[in-house]
Order: C-alpha cells, then structure tokens, then sequence
C-alpha cells in the first residue's frame, strides 16, 4: 500500500495494485462521527489522476450525506480502474487484502459497477466489508432503498414549489438508467408521471456526478433538480445559476442518503432491519423542507444551506457508536 500525500481535508490516501493488475485508491475523508464508510465503484477512468480525483469527492461527500442523515460513521470511498466486464471473485479478494490494512477506518459497500455478490468472496475474511447478500444475512443491494428515497424527495419538492406532493401529469426527465433510474422510473409511471415530455417538471440525475456545469444550469427546462447521482454540480457557479432561474435542486447528498442509511443499519448491534433502515428514511422529506426553509428564508442556495448543516454536526460531534 502507498500512502499518498495529504489531500487537503482527508485523513488517509492510499494506492495499491490489485493482483491482477488494477489500480484501486481509497480515500478517507473523516472520522469524526465513527468510521468512514463508503461504496467501491469499478469504473474505466481515463487515468490514475482521474481516478483519485473522483475518490476524493465521492469520499468528502459521503462524510457530509453521513452527517446530514445523522449517522454515526464517517466519509470513504474506494475505486478501482477496471472493465465491469473484468471483475472476478480474485479481484475482490485482493480488494479485501487493501481494505484490510485500514484496521477498520475505512468499511467498503457496494457502488457503480460492484454488487453484493461481488464482495461475497471479500468478506469471507474481512469484517470490514458491508452490503452483502440478504441470504448471507446483510442487507442486499441497497438500490430499492435509494430509489424510494428519490421519489419521496421528488415527491418533497413538488410540494415546495406546487403545493402538491401528487405525480399525476407531472412530466420527469430521468438521467441515467441503471438499478435506481430504472426503479425509480417504474414508481413514478406507477403514480401518472410522464416521463417522456421535453418541457420537464423535473429532472431526476441518476447517473455519473459531474453533468450540470454552469452552461447546463443555464439551460436546463424544468423547474426541480432532484435525483439518486453523487456529485451533480461541477460548480458553485451552476447551483447559483439553478437559483436564478428558479429551479429547485434537491441536495445530492441529502436525497440519496437511503443506500448509505441501509448499509449503515447493517452494523447495527442487533443486525440489519429493513424496517429500521426504510423508517430512516421517512425523514429525507423532513430534511429537505428544512434546507429548502432555511434558504428561503436566507436567501441562500439550498446545496450550501446542507454543506453547512453537515459541517456543524462535524463541529459539534465526538466519535459515535452504533448501537
């Protein structure tokens, strides 16, 4: 393992290369509220420095989707340059060989491209590695969980900006069709939403962070923001630019906290309870009214009104247990 250099705020950097071949990073951006946690995405980045880059935000955004939840762990994330169609039970071993030698700051899950049954062969020898199998006891692919967590974020802010939480004739652009686009799709078609109409209510992002730039926010037609991807805003400059116009925008790391809330319940001393994990998340509506209050009344931008929600949690906490 190769410590990389301090990066900024985080805590721990690391590099290795995987047996067979493969870079992986892991990042630990806080421990402040317990031990970070975070998924591992597989994904074919262009370069190692790409690579880091989007592990050190993936990881700072999970400590503040971490605090904001009001759960006790911290932010990491672990990625690993390779071809979804490569992966093997190998890789995930020697994955677990990396995780291993954080003793426990860092605890891995699932993410793009890497699925409860991939860990399986991880997790036979390490007691840091999360997310598995409903059959093997863990809490399964947390997908269901963040789906519906984005439809009753949806669902939170056609009430702010209508006054109605109904679905019926409300046309919704979705952004991505993987496990949660696909899922969340069939909710709201279930509930009268079109989802094919140009002139968009909403545009629910579920896909790879990064794609609203200023130029996008400039032009997007629709009157909400809301969906299950990390990282949607490249900029300050684009959520200032959704503001301007009117457009509501859900914070990321508030609406789609319901996969990391599900993980989480399976550290839980008594194991993991759907139940448990899906009452959590019920309180995603309640959250999102008071960011979207408390901007209002500020006049500020909802994703900063969130940042600094998280950040006084940080300020104000001692090292959590789970209990």
């Amino acid at each position: 393992m190769n410590f990389l250099s301090a990066r900024g705020t985080h805590e721990h950097v690391a590099r290795t290369q995987l047996r067979d071949g493969s870079v992986c990073i892991i990042a630990v951006h806080s421990t402040r509220l317990g031990p970070s946690l975070g998924g591992t995405r597989l994904f074919p980045y262009a370069s190692d420095a790409e690579a880091l880059a989007d592990a050190l935000r993936l990881s700072e955004t999970m400590t503040y989707k971490a605090a904001c939840a009001g759960l006790p762990i911290g932010g990491g994330k672990a990625v690993i340059v390779g071809l979804a169609s490569e992966k093997s039970p190998d890789l995930f071993r020697s994955f677990r060989e990396f995780v291993n030698e954080f003793k426990g700051s860092y605890i891995a899950a699932c993410d793009m491209n890497v699925t409860p049954e991939d860990l399986r062969p991880a997790r036979e020898v390490s007691q840091w590695i999360h997310g598995m199998p409903r059959s093997d006891g863990g809490c399964g692919d947390s997908f269901v969980l963040t789906a519906f967590g984005v439809y009753l974020g949806i669902r939170t802010c056609l009430a702010y900006t209508t006054g109605s939480t109904s679905l019926s004739g409300r046309s919704i652009g979705i952004d991505g069709a993987g496990k949660v686009g696909r899922r969340l799709a069939r909710m709201l078609s279930w509930e009268g939403a079109d989802l094919y109409n140009a002139a968009l209510d909403v545009i629910s992002p579920n896909s790879i962070g990064g794609r609203i730039d200023f130029s996008t926010a400039s032009s997007l037609r629709c009157k909400i923001v809301a969906g299950a991807a990390n990282n949607q805003l490249v900029s300050a400059e684009a959520a200032e630019a959704l503001l301007k116009r009117g457009i509501l925008y859900a914070p990321d790391f508030v609406i789609n906290a319901d996969g990391l809330i599900q993980v989480v319940d399976e550290l839980h001393e008594d194991g993991t309870s759907h139940e448990r994990s899906r009452s959590q998340v019920y309180m995603i509506p309640a959250r999102l009214q008071e960011i979207f209050w408390r901007a209002h009344q500020n006049g500020l931008i909802p994703h900063h009104v969130a940042l600094k929600m998280a950040q006084q949690r940080l300020c104000r906490s001692a090292t959590s247990t789970i209990r």
